[in-house]
């Protein structure tokens, strides 16, 4: 347990970080999840209708620092080629 002002109002803030950066992760994955079971639907409406907001998502994360930069481009290069593939199928 903390013993210091200090540290009790670090475990504070951390706490409140904690929850907007599982919120962000939470909201992230759940986008890319919609847009996958778009994807393997074969769901060309519901794909453009997700992609934009998807990848707004992943951004965000980025930019928020709750994931690292590289990861978002991982992420969106994923999200990329399975669009790709479903329009080339």
């Amino acid at each position: 347990m903390a013993h210091s002002k200090q540290a009790k109002k670090r475990i504070r803030q951390d706490g409140r970080r904690r929850q907007r950066n599982k919120a962000t992760t939470s909201a992230m994955k759940t986008e890319i999840k919609k847009l996958f079971s778009a994807v393997a639907a074969g769901d060309a409406a519901a794909v453009s209708q997700a992609l934009p907001g998807t990848l707004s998502r992943i951004d965000k994360a980025a930019k928020a620092h709750v994931i690292h930069r590289n990861a978002a481009a991982r992420k969106k290069s994923q999200v990329a080629r399975a669009v790709a593939s479903m329009a080339a199928s």
